[in-house]
């Protein structure tokens, strides 16, 4: 978390945390959901407006953050943004290089994937892994490195999953309804 968040945390104790403002799509790319976006459907049906600045997708990334009860958060400064999920709260990014799989979150946090858990695939053909900072989906345009890691026996043969089961079974929410 950046001091300056945990700065103005401590000068502002008492913000009320928010919801339904922020998305995360299985591709990883985040959402800024206004009150009309919100008023026309739950995320991912209303996606709102995609955020690229570069800058505030960092200060996003690196204060972005689970709590007790597995929802997922951005912590802006005093207030805490709850984050709706389209799928897992992580998507890896994955790259088969020279016979070694290179993992990162979409935040662009590294992942050893000696350190892997499990590979689970749902009804979809989706790919999971989950790894030290939890589970996530593979995103789609790193298929083809996930099987190249699957056929150099760096990722293990993908047990079946439930897309529904998903947040039960690793203990995240994907909605916050309210807070």
């Amino acid at each position: 978390m950046d001091e300056i968040v945990k700065q103005a945390m401590a000068k502002w104790p008492n913000v009320p945390a928010c919801h339904g403002w922020l998305g995360l799509d299985a591709r990883g790319n985040w959402y800024l959901r206004d009150a009309e976006v919100q008023s026309a459907g739950p995320f991912p049906a209303s996606r709102g407006d995609r955020i690229e600045h570069e800058k505030l997708l960092e200060f996003i990334g690196r204060n972005y953050l689970e709590d007790d009860d597995g929802r997922w958060f951005f912590q802006n400064g005093p207030q805490r943004v709850f984050v709706d999920l389209e799928n897992t709260p992580w998507v890896w990014r994955l790259r088969f290089d020279s016979g070694e799989l290179h993992v990162h979150t979409h935040t662009g946090l590294a992942q050893r994937i000696a350190a892997l858990k499990a590979a689970l695939m749902d009804e979809e053909g989706r790919l999971y892994l989950l790894l030290p900072a939890g589970v996530g989906v593979v995103h789609p345009q790193d298929m083809v490195d996930a099987a190249a890691g699957i056929e150099a026996g760096l990722i293990p043969s993908p047990e079946a999953v439930s897309l529904a089961e998903l947040p039960s079974r690793f203990g995240f929410v994907r909605r916050i309804a309210s807070v």
